[in-house]
């Protein structure tokens, strides 16, 4: 997230460009040196759908449209075979050749993007809690979803202050240093949390970033009493929020809803409000998960 003024829209690169990291399904998030915009999500796999994948999280992910010499720099495929995989993503119509020689994602991926995005269960049975949550605080507003290693952003309310948060829906951040990310860790098995805690390749944002696992598994223990997570500016300077997750070890899906703003526009007195108001609204859409979304056990 970048702070700016509404008036003024700004775009930036994915938070997952950070940080590269490798995550428990097989996959690692790779920066070039040469082009910061650049990011892969190399698979594990070889196989020819695994391959045409990969060059296509590449475009993707991308903050701006690619050449074939940027892919072909972090892709681990041959000249030859990104060729064949480009001109076949192309002719499927999941990328776009512009002009310049450069390529951008494709109408096809766009309309699957938008039905995926309709089609979404969760995000359904969220949004009328999460939209309560928005009006409560008058402050930008997160729901994420867990993807191995990050968080992904799913929806987002923003606030109604002049200045407010940039972040993009698709976006991930990492866990280690997120309030989300560290609510939805909370609710692993701790063998489970403890496993993602020695993967993350941690990097100090700021001062106040949890830079080792022993520094975040502590953290972890006082969320799981607490029942609330912070971002005490652990990501970016200037940035704080307080967050709750949604779900559970017998749920299909963990996810956190938080509450992000200027540490400026903050006091105490607004974070134990906040505290309260995220905790029953991840409560509240966890109650209406087991009624839509088939059983699972009571906290």
């Amino acid at each position: 997230m970048v702070l700016h003024k509404a008036s003024q829209p700004l775009k930036v690169a994915s938070d997952s460009a950070e940080t590269p990291q490798s995550s428990r399904h097989g996959q690692i998030a790779l920066k070039s040196s040469d082009n910061p915009n650049l990011v892969s999500y190399k698979s594990a796999g070889t196989g020819t759908l695994g391959k045409a994948l990969e060059v296509l999280d590449i475009i993707a992910m991308s903050a701006v449209p690619l050449r074939f010499t940027d892919i072909l720099k972090v892709v681990d495929q041959p000249r030859g075979t990104l060729h064949r995989q480009l001109s076949n993503l192309i002719e499927e119509g999941l990328v776009l050749a512009n002009p310049d020689g450069t390529y951008d994602p494709g109408l096809r991926l766009m309309k699957l993007a938008a039905k995926a995005w309709s089609k979404n269960s969760f995000r359904t049975i969220a949004e009328p809690h999460f939209r309560k949550l928005h009006e409560a605080t008058g402050e930008t507003v997160h729901l994420g979803v867990l993807n191995g290693l990050e968080v992904i952003y799913v929806d987002k309310i923003e606030s109604n202050q002049t200045v407010r948060m940039h972040s993009q829906l698709g976006n991930a951040s990492p866990l280690y240093c997120t309030g989300i990310g560290k609510a939805m860790l909370a609710l692993l098995e701790r063998d489970d949390c403890a496993e993602r805690a020695e993967k993350f390749n941690y990097v100090k944002h700021t001062e106040t970033t949890l830079h080792t696992p022993q520094l975040l598994l502590a953290e972890i223990e006082q969320i799981r009493a607490a029942g609330v997570s912070h971002d005490r500016e652990e990501h970016e300077v200037g940035i704080r929020c307080v967050s709750a997750g949604i779900g559970g070890e017998a749920s299909s899906t963990i996810a956190g809803v938080s509450v992000t703003a200027p540490a400026y526009r903050i006091t105490e007195d607004t974070i134990l409000k906040w505290e309260s108001l995220v905790f029953e609204t991840a409560r509240a859409i966890e109650r209406d998960m087991a009624v839509s979304m088939g059983p699972r056990s009571q906290q």
